[in-house]
């Protein structure tokens, strides 16, 4: 009996353009692809897995025999940003979206964040590359003390602040307070991101671990929820807190990117506990997708899959660990945004099948179907489960 799930995202993950691309100006997105047609990606641990077998993938050797289950899934809901993926993976699917800002932020807006926050101003308020933003904006605002604001692609309202001129807790009560101002109907944006950074001049200046992201909290149940209600334990690591606003959550583990992520996840697994662990890997997006850096993108995966054996042999016989992502950030295309493709599924545990091919799922939801069947807990109204499939008899 499989008593545990581990799910583990690689953030920004995408295996291919997703039927509706186009609505999104995401045609020929494809992560996976991008990556492995610019650099000489070595991830054995997931190709045994099944990653090249997915179905569409034309890119790496397939396996004869995969060690696990594989297949891809489609997103349904309205967006292709952090939240919506993982609250669809969780279950919920958001319609309608988010509001997105494609001419920045309108006045009305601004004046009312300059009131409330009771900031000096604002600089920048346009949809750009924040690094980029950095750049132009981050000595000025050393000057003057006044945060720079902007968006992009997705429902973002961002907050850039050296940690010097606002200190990390004086930028998180700034954002707080947008959080309130932009649940309004008028405004409906997804999630504010507090975008703190160091350094002393326009070449030097970095972003750092301590973003937090302040998310909407309108979505509906999810397989934290349920889990967490029936007295299980839901282990969050990563950016997951922030991404469900801690709802359905009974441990919280922030960290310092991949590696930290990594080694707490596997740290869990050695705890006896029975639920989920449930880890976002924030760099492949953040750092990599979001810079249009394959090498660097590339290298984070080669680590991941670097450290897949020690994750694989740390679990116990009733653990199941699902690989995936949550939505694509394709760095090889000119966009430094996210994009809409198909995320993998990977699916490996002592009491999963191999070699079992899962073909496209409908929806991200298929994952949570399946371990809320598979823990016996109550289902939700999305998504199909696919037990049968890979549990051995």
């Amino acid at each position: 009996m499989i008593n545990r799930a581990i799910i583990i995202v690689l953030d920004g993950f995408g295996v291919g353009e997703a039927p509706d691309a186009k609505k999104y100006r995401d045609e020929g997105s494809n992560t996976l692809a991008g990556i492995y047609n610019n650099t000489s990606l070595k991830i054995p641990n997931m190709q045994k897995l099944g990653i090249y077998n997915i179905d569409g993938i034309e890119v790496g050797e397939k396996v004869k025999t995969t060690i696990g289950a594989y297949g891809k899934a489609q997103e349904q809901a309205d967006g292709k940003n952090s939240p919506v993926g993982h609250w669809e993976i969780s279950g919920y699917i958001k319609h309608p979206g988010f509001k997105t800002y494609p001419q920045a932020f309108p006045k009305q807006l601004v004046d009312e964040f300059i009131e409330k926050t009771k900031v000096k101003g604002v600089l920048c308020n346009e949809v750009g590359s924040g690094t980029e933003i950095l750049k132009r904006f981050g000595e000025e605002h050393i000057k003057t003390g006044k945060p720079i604001i902007y968006t992009s692609a997705d429902s973002v309202f961002q907050i850039a602040a050296h940690e010097d001129i606002i200190p990390v807790e004086k930028l998180y009560e700034i954002c707080k307070i947008t959080r309130e101002i932009l649940d309004k109907p008028e405004y409906n944006i997804g999630t504010v991101i507090a975008r703190p950074f160091i350094g002393e001049t326009a070449e030097d200046f970095t972003r750092t671990y301590n973003r937090r992201d302040f998310e909407s909290a309108t979505f509906g149940k999810t397989m934290l929820d349920i889990i967490k209600e029936n007295n299980k334990e839901v282990i969050a690591i990563g950016k997951i807190e922030d991404l469900f606003t801690g709802r359905g959550i009974t441990k919280v583990i922030h960290t310092s990117g991949n590696a930290d992520g990594i080694e707490n996840t596997i740290n869990c697994i050695k705890d006896n506990t029975e639920g989920l662990i449930f880890t976002n890997l924030v760099d492949t997006d953040m750092l990599y997708g979001h810079r249009n850096n394959i090498k660097g993108y590339a290298e984070a995966l080669e680590y991941f899959d670097s450290k897949l054996p020690e994750l694989m042999d740390n679990l116990k016989n009733t653990d199941m660990l699902i690989i995936t992502g949550d939505h694509g950030n394709d760095p090889s295309t000119p966009s430094t945004d996210h994009s809409r493709e198909y995320v993998p599924i990977l699916i490996y545990g002592k009491q999963i099948k191999e070699n079992i091919n899962l073909g496209t799922r409908k929806t991200f939801a298929d994952i949570s179907a399946t371990i809320l069947e598979i823990l016996n807990l109550p289902k939700l109204e999305n998504g199909e489960s696919f037990k049968e499939q890979i549990l051995k008899p």
